[in-house]
């Protein structure tokens, strides 16, 4: 065989958290083991039925089977912005402010190819969501990680970016509410990241995936929002573009994934500054078209449609939270209690402190209890263990039960 020479940027690719957890989770199933995957966010509620009715009427149509240009995506964009104006309270352009993606994942990782030049730094959350980097990678840029602490309810301290780094920077990756830690943010820190951001000429990133999982109950940062022909958002999280409504540097994704139910679908967008849309859409116009026609039609239908559904699934998922926290609480292992998302982000027993990956590989080797090491989402989640709430409580309750003969 030749001897092929790869690029080094795929050098950092090489080590996945899903891709490691998958092979752990393989060889315990060959083992015999009973497997209760926790590791994964992917959502085992079903899609809406009008979702899936308004897919399904499309697949007779012929004239949805073709290739589909961003002028064949109008209606869509145009459910995108009428979503988010009544969300949020701020006007949108679909024609120029909205982008369809292949998910919100998709977007995360193309954006740095328009953004970075080889060596310029992205600032990521750390822990964060494995794709952030990987498109740094990929773009052969930098990555600066900043630092989620406990103590400071896992928001990034601005303030201890050097001075030689914002130099070379070219753009923030913010995610909240986030993704492993649970964390949420209020208006003002978002208000506070595009002072930073526009001070230093810095393009601010909002991944959103987890904007309908929220548990708590609206607090005060809906205070001092723009004025707006809507009065009364109805999001109990803020979005990036209320800090910005100009939206003058910010970007933000979201994925229908979460809300819907339609991670297999892959259907999300971008939505913000339109210098920024233009030119990810640059990036997807050299890799990709867009997805089937019928796929846009079903997210249309969930976004314009009915929203009980997404009611529900929030209600779904508080009660796995609930019964998850208290097992877990019953067996000693106290953390605490998340008011978004579907992950408990818990902090590891001694002597499991400081090594995730081997709790993680040992755990489903011995039990068959699949979870997510908190090292792979970065340096600062060590320590901790991700698990995701996709399985109903009884079956939750089993998994800490083989936890703590584990334990």
């Amino acid at each position: 065989m030749t001897n092929m020479q790869f690029s080094q940027r795929l050098k950092p690719l090489q080590s996945n958290v899903f891709a490691d957890m998958d092979k752990a989770k393989a060889l315990a199933i060959a083992a015999g083991k009973e497997l209760i995957d926790l590791s994964l966010g992917s959502s085992d509620l079903p899609a809406e039925a009008h979702v899936i009715a308004a897919i399904a009427k499309s697949l007779h149509d012929p004239s949805t089977h073709g290739y589909l240009l961003f002028n064949g995506t109008r209606d869509f964009r145009q459910a995108a912005a009428n979503w988010y104006e009544q969300k949020f309270g701020i006007k949108v352009d679909p024609e120029t402010e909205v982008l369809p993606l292949i998910g919100s994942q998709e977007g995360t990782a193309h954006l740095p190819l328009a953004l970075l030049n080889p060596g310029d730094f992205a600032l990521l959350l750390d822990p964060g969501y494995p794709s952030h980097a990987g498109g740094v990678y990929l773009a052969s840029g930098q990555i600066y990680p900043m630092p989620l602490k406990a103590e400071n309810d896992f928001l990034p301290v601005f303030t201890d970016i050097p001075t030689a780094v914002l130099a070379q920077s070219r753009m923030m990756v913010l995610s909240y509410p986030h993704n492993p830690t649970a964390a949420i943010a209020p208006l003002s820190f978002f208000k506070e990241a595009v002072a930073f951001c526009q001070e230093h000429n810095i393009v601010l990133v909002h991944d959103f995936p987890y904007v309908d999982l929220v548990f708590a109950e609206p607090g005060n940062w809906d205070q001092n929002l723009p004025q707006s022909p809507i009065p009364s958002p109805r999001s109990p999280v803020p979005s990036i573009l209320q800090a910005d409504p100009e939206k003058s540097i910010s970007i933000e994704f979201f994925t229908l994934s979460k809300s819907y139910n339609m991670g297999g679908f892959r259907i999300g967008y971008a939505i913000g500054n339109a210098q920024l849309i233009q030119a990810l859409r640059q990036i997807k116009a050299a890799v990709d078209f867009n997805q089937y026609r019928g796929i846009l039609n079903g997210a249309i239908a969930a976004l314009s449609g009915p929203q009980a559904g997404v009611k529900a699934a929030v209600t779904t998922f508080r009660q796995r939270r609930d019964a998850f926290i208290d097992a877990l609480h019953r067996i000693g292992w106290y953390v605490p209690t998340p008011k978004a998302t579907m992950y408990i982000w818990a902090k590891l027993p001694s002597p499991w402190s400081q090594n995730s990956i081997e709790f993680c590989t040992e755990l489903v080797k011995q039990t068959g209890v699949a979870a997510s090491p908190g090292a792979g989402f970065g340096k600062s989640g060590e320590g901790y263990v991700r698990f995701a709430l996709v399985h109903e409580p009884r079956i939750l309750e089993t998994a800490v039960e083989r936890i703590s003969s584990f334990l």
